[in-house]
């Protein structure tokens, strides 16, 4: 494996297409290509839509000054069948993904190992595009690390008499790959990182010296796009958050950064390609920052800076405290009903209408509450039965066949469902759908199965915010890596202090510092006392990777052992079935 070739004196540039035309300063070299951490990138997929077709394998090859330093390789169960055409030209079958990790495993475990890498792929926007989705299917923040494309840099770069097409195994030949690739995901990862080497050895031969440089070297860099540069000069190399303000001082985007000068900066070059972003970069006349203390401050100030400002740029939900809930009712006979105000014993949130009214039809199909929408008094009503009566669905309290008392025990499953003390609803529509298999229903078993697995996750993941929102107040301390902690102080779910204890400073007069500095919380109605949903998520991830330590709570944190979590296997068990399933299908 050759090591690219890289020009370490700083001298001008004159001639050179895309880059500077004068002597660029140590500070806007930026990081030497030698120094650069690559992670390069290969999927294999069920075919091309990163919307509506799934992974099947992730490769990927970690390389610094030309040396591979670690490699990372899994097939992924895709929850679907696997097409003809995609098995016969990746060799992946239904039968090698059945056992494989599904992505909600294998994504966290990606993300770590890239963690403060620059991305590369050949073809980037497909490789990075599906694992953005996938993120965002999983509600993660998408890291938006650096992507380098090799194929674009190919196209820089070669002349077609070099190369008459830019396909991976032509670029292979051409660089003399020791790996052929072969429409597997790994072996494609290594063939990708002969051709980014052999692609940087040309760069070093024009003068590309820096990440920087490397990235304004590949077209579509417009020059109001770098003169746009000052307005990252001042930026602190720190962890935070930047807001990009418009003319009128409008907020028109805002995002997060472990070093906000670096991240800024890479608005003004090639590797932001996204036109909406360019857009919004045209526009901009000032970057204001906010420093923060480590990666957790930085997210939830991003999602409560997105809540204020909205700002129009920004593809992020700006309106987090929109949310839909699942009540029951509170009159005689109580009801299941879609709401947007929550109270204590309210199922959620969820993200829009539709969510939630399937979960009400799973609810209804698993209990006994009535499905009408009339009020009905205790005593003496005099309601008619409806069709669901006269074929055995509703005992009729309308008409005065249920008693109060009668009625109470179908609300307790449902309240004790929602507050994670029994799973009888989940009991009943798991025996219904036995019963629908044993007698050969199996389209109706497949869709009463999906609806089941998303009332699950609706549930769990409601239930394990609520339980977080429920304690008071929290302290928590995660490694920096260099011999010091992260710290941060938790009150019902939102984040109310955070802080550092740097190598060889005593943590906990710091700790006693953050809780005494605190901001108070006041609670509010509902599960999660007021907090959103994207925060206490944003907390628990961090609470619970990368060896965050619990360093004190004023109640318990626990999950509730009866909740819908107990139902977590079955939910995977029922995502592989759905693969097997469409495979025959």
């Amino acid at each position: 494996m050759s090591c690219p070739t890289i020009r370490l004196a700083c001298q001008p540039m004159t001639d050179v297409a895309g880059l500077p035309d004068r002597q660029l300063t140590f500070d806007e070299l930026g990081t030497p290509l030698r120094d650069v951490t690559f992670v390069v990138v290969d999927l294999e997929t069920t075919g091309g839509s990163n919307r509506g077709d799934a992974i099947t394998e992730i490769g990927a090859v970690k390389v610094r000054g030309g040396q591979v330093i670690g490699e990372f390789g899994t097939l992924v169960n895709p929850g679907r069948g696997i097409p003809p055409m995609i098995m016969s030209l990746t060799g992946i079958t239904d039968a090698m993904v059945t056992e494989a990790p599904r992505i909600d495993s294998v994504l966290p475990a990606f993300l770590e190992f890239a963690a403060g890498c620059v991305l590369v792929a050949h073809n980037a926007p497909f490789d990075v595009g599906f694992l953005r989705s996938a993120a965002e299917a999983l509600e993660r923040p998408w890291p938006r690390p650096t992507v380098l494309c090799t194929v674009r840099l190919a196209r820089r770069i070669l002349s077609r008499d070099e190369a008459p097409n830019v396909k991976l195994g032509t670029l292979a030949r051409l660089f003399r790959s020791d790996t052929t690739p072969s429409h597997r995901a790994l072996a494609d990862a290594r063939a990708t990182v002969n051709v980014l080497h052999g692609l940087l050895e040309r760069v070093g031969g024009v003068g590309v010296q820096s990440l920087e440089e490397l990235l304004d070297y590949l077209p579509e860099v417009t020059s109001a796009q770098r003169r746009k540069r000052e307005l990252a000069a001042d930026l602190p190399h720190a962890p935070g958050v930047y807001l990009f303000r418009g003319p009128r001082e409008e907020v028109l985007y805002v995002g997060t950064a472990v070093d906000l000068r670096r991240r800024v900066r890479q608005y003004f070059t090639a590797s932001e390609s996204r036109a909406r972003v360019r857009e919004m970069v045209a526009i901009a006349e000032r970057v204001d920052v906010v420093e923060c203390a480590h990666s957790l401050e930085a997210e939830v100030r991003e999602l409560r800076l997105l809540a204020a400002h909205r700002p129009r740029y920004n593809r992020r939900s700006t309106t987090p405290h929109r949310a839909w809930w699942i009540v029951l009712t509170d009159e005689a006979f109580p009801r299941l009903s879609v709401v947007r105000k929550p109270r204590d014993e309210a199922m959620g949130p969820f993200r829009s209408k539709r969510a939630a009214e399937e979960a009400v039809e799973s609810l209804h199909d698993g209990s006994e509450v009535r499905r009408c929408v009339e009020r009905i008094p205790a005593r003496d009503p005099k309601g008619r039965p409806c069709t669901l009566a006269e074929i055995g669905r509703c005992a009729a309290p309308c008409a005065g066949r249920q008693s109060v008392a009668e009625y109470a025990p179908a609300v307790i499953d449902v309240a004790d469902l929602f507050a994670g003390t029994r799973t009888t609803v989940l009991d009943r529509l798991g025996d219904q759908l036995a019963e629908l298999s044993e007698r050969q229903r199996f389209e109706d078993a497949a869709r009463r199965r999906d609806r089941l697995a998303t009332l699950v996750r609706a549930l769990d993941r409601g239930q394990r915010l609520a339980a977080l929102a429920a304690v008071g107040e929290l302290v928590a301390a995660r490694p920096d890596g260099a011999g010091g902690w992260h710290l941060a102080v938790i009150r019902h779910g939102r984040l109310a202090s955070a802080g550092t204890a740097r190598r060889g400073v005593p943590p906990m007069p710091v700790v006693e510092m953050l809780r005494a500095s605190a901001e108070t919380v006041l609670c509010e109605p509902g599960p999660l006392r007021g907090a959103t949903a994207d925060e206490i998520t944003v907390i628990r991830r961090w609470l619970t990777t990368g060896g965050t330590r619990l360093v004190d709570s004023d109640v318990l944190w626990a999950e509730p052992a009866g909740g819908a979590g107990s139902w977590q296997r079955w939910v995977a068990k029922a995502d592989a079935g759905r693969a097997g399933y469409a495979a025959a299908d």
